[in-house]
């Protein structure tokens, strides 16, 4: 590291640096040394690693499950197992200073409500703050995040905005999306502008605040539910729906049982040529995310059986999807197609229009 201010050295030792022999609290690698030694000491405590999620460690014995999941050095452990539970926090408080909460609560500025039966996931005093803070409690309220068919784009003539304050409000919308599924495309579209922001571009992301204030409460309903084995995906697109470079923009959402647990609403790399090539990758898209969810699952000891079911709204990807010849219409998705068609094969998913 580079010699601290202040510090007396002659012109030539001017170049030198420090060794840095331990890593400090705000270096470059502090985050990564700070996850090795954590990783490290569960292990040790005969904890697994999931390889679906890294920062996800598992211990399973005597038919029972405790589980740990780590956000730099927050914690949250859900267990069936109240003496593993406790003979963890023994282990971690005599390995680091730490502060046993109880029940979770408040994590990261997400609110946590349970009972017997649901758990409800909801960011009201995020919301409140950010609109405080930026004077916006007595705006006027609009019902939906975002104008139906609204299309944006960048000119020359355009009136430009603060960019810096353009970024910061996007950036903390983003994180509201962890409990608010349907601001997904909204704020999709307007982080699309983060290099060039101008002011119609400002004025969604207001109407997006305006429509915060409107339901500061809502949040996303976990119930109880035993069919823990059910994957289901729904994937749509919106095709050439982006006027600057008329990409189509994916999206997809999964359940596990009958409960939604991702989903993601991004603009495709490349332009689409057909609607069913658009639909192509975004069911390629939506069918990785359940089988990533379906290792998931397995690491928790919900091994599944059942095929993921994969709907999609677009008949002729469908009927290409069943066609085992390839024409000229799909040689654009002939990857996405093979990996689709090897998964219905393998009887791992199926297919259905909806």
């Amino acid at each position: 590291m580079d010699l601290l201010p202040g510090c007396m050295v002659s012109e030539k030792q001017c170049q030198k640096v420090c060794k840095l022999k331990k890593s400090l609290y705000g270096s470059k690698q502090s985050s990564r040394a700070w996850f090795g030694r954590f990783t490290k000491s569960m292990r040790v405590f005969s904890y697994r690693q999931s390889n679906s999620d890294h920062t996800l460690f598992l211990k399973k014995q005597h038919g029972k499950i405790t589980t740990l999941i780590v956000y730099v050095d927050d914690m949250v452990v859900t267990e069936n197992d109240p003496e593993e539970r406790k003979a963890l926090q023994n282990y971690l408080s005599r390995e680091f200073k730490m502060k046993d909460l109880r029940h979770l609560k408040y994590f990261l500025g997400i609110e946590v409500s349970r009972s017997s039966e649901e758990i409800f996931l909801s960011q009201r005093k995020y919301v409140l703050d950010l609109l405080q803070e930026i004077g916006m409690l007595g705006c006027q309220l609009v019902n939906t995040p975002i104008e139906e068919g609204l299309e944006l784009c960048v000119e020359p003539n355009q009136v430009s905005t603060d960019k810096g304050r353009y970024r910061r409000l996007v950036g903390r919308l983003m994180y509201l999306a962890y409990t608010r599924p349907y601001l997904a495309y909204a704020l999709s579209v307007v982080s699309q502008y983060m290099h060039n922001p101008r002011e119609q571009h400002m004025n969604v992301v207001m109407r997006i605040l305006r429509y915060l204030k409107n339901a500061p409460r809502k949040g996303i309903l976990f119930t109880k539910n035993v069919d823990h084995h059910n994957i289901e995906v729904y994937t749509d697109v919106d095709w050439i729906g982006a006027v600057d470079d008329r990409r189509s923009t994916s999206s997809y959402f999964t359940f596990v049982g009958d409960n939604l647990v991702t989903w993601k609403s991004k603009k495709q790399n490349v332009v689409a040529r057909l609607s069913a090539e658009a639909e192509f990758r975004s069911m390629t898209l939506g069918l990785c995310e359940a089988l990533w969810l379906r290792l998931l699952l397995q690491d928790l000891g919900y091994l599944s059986r059942q095929p993921i079911r994969l709907f999609c709204d677009n008949k002729a990807a469908c009927n290409i999807v069943h066609n085992p010849i390839q024409h000229d219409r799909t040689k654009h998705v002939e990857v996405d197609r093979f990996f689709i068609k090897e998964k219905l094969e393998d009887k791992i998913v199926e297919l259905s229009k909806i």
